[in-house]
């Protein structure tokens, strides 16, 4: 069972829901904490940062290596250091950030995007680390989570099968005990047609020693509420408090009543897995009584015969069984009836 901070987290619990704050924050402290309450507010299990400086994540450049230039991208035209620059959270809000968290009783952690970061968080006592997918291969990055001997969430967004075993191997031999899978399309926003959630349960089989769950970018939360029933047992999902206000990641971000939505509906999902079952449930077995059963329709005299225009089918089930209509056609009442009688043995006669 993967757990943290006494959480346990897999398909038997209801899912764990992270609320990324990433840097939709726009730079102010004020704006981030408002953030970490609404997500609180909004029900969530834990609010997630990121770690890294615009030195620390590429170089200054201007490049055409360094530049954005894909035409669906939400940061084309700028340089990676000029997004990274503006998209950041100021290491000297972190502690500041974490304490908030844990005042409001949610968990905070972090997604560290090089060894310095993770020496810092480590000074922070983060209780857990989150490697980011376009970070899954960066060995040297995750030999040193692993060192930690925390939980780890890792996003598989984009590593073929071969590379996931790899970096799952790699982390286990290094000190990872503790592993969550998210599946995550790394596009910004995702469609929902690439989401290929399915691999979820694929995923579940193969690496059964691992939590697994979705890190998603889509628009609204249907792909998450979906991913539920597929085996997924954590959500994360950037979150905001309004898209209108901007922000590096708000176009694919949901705000607060949208997350509080969004946990009510996979926790439904989660409930309504249940178990492979046949037959009525508790709540149905009132109901019984509202199937169709052989109802007499006509009032009849003792030996006159039974036939189709003074028995039907009809609610309530207090009757014979449909099942029996064609045997007792024919046959004669053993005593008077009464419009409205149910049919049964005793009042059919040879």
């Amino acid at each position: 069972m993967f757990n943290v901070k006494g959480r346990n987290i897999g398909v038997s619990e209801a899912p764990f829901v992270i609320a990324e704050m990433s840097g939709n924050h726009n730079q102010s402290l004020e704006c981030a904490f408002q953030i970490i309450e609404a997500a609180a507010n909004a029900g969530v299990d834990a609010l997630k940062i990121q770690t890294y400086t615009a030195d620390t994540m590429t170089i200054d450049s201007q490049n055409s290596d360094f530049m954005i230039n894909d035409e669906k991208s939400l940061w084309k035209g700028q340089s990676l250091y000029q997004l990274y620059q503006k998209a950041y959270t100021p290491w000297e809000w972190q502690k500041e950030i974490f304490k908030k968290c844990h005042d409001l009783g949610i968990i905070g952690f972090s997604t560290p995007f090089d060894v310095t970061a993770v020496d810092f968080l480590e000074k922070l006592n983060v209780p857990c680390y989150k490697i980011a997918s376009f970070e899954n291969t960066d060995h040297i990055l995750l030999r040193k989570v692993a060192s930690t001997h925390k939980p780890v969430f890792m996003s598989i967004g984009m590593a073929t099968l071969e590379e996931i075993s790899e970096s799952v191997s790699l982390l286990k031999e290094n000190g990872c005990t503790s592993l969550a899978l998210l599946k995550c399309t790394s596009s910004y926003p995702a469609l929902p047609n690439e989401s290929n959630i399915i691999t979820i349960k694929d995923i579940c089989g193969k690496f059964s020693c691992c939590a697994v769950g979705l890190s998603d970018h889509t628009m609204g939360f249907g792909v998450a509420v979906a991913s539920i029933a597929l085996g997924s047992s954590i959500i994360e999902k950037h979150f905001t408090l309004s898209r209108a206000e901007g922000g590096v990641d708000s176009a694919f971000s949901v705000e607060p009543e949208e997350m509080k939505r969004l946990i009510e509906e996979c926790k439904k999902a989660w409930q309504s897995i249940g178990e492979i079952k046949y037959g009525p449930t508790n709540s149905e077995i009132s109901a019984f009584k509202y199937r169709r059963s052989l109802y007499f329709v006509s009032n009849l005299r003792k030996g006159e015969k039974i036939t189709a225009m003074n028995v039907r089918s009809i609610r309530p089930a207090f009757g014979l069984a449909t099942k029996y209509y064609d045997f007792i056609l024919g046959r004669r009442v053993a005593k008077d009836v009464e419009k409205g009688t149910p049919v049964s043995w005793d009042l059919v006669g040879e």
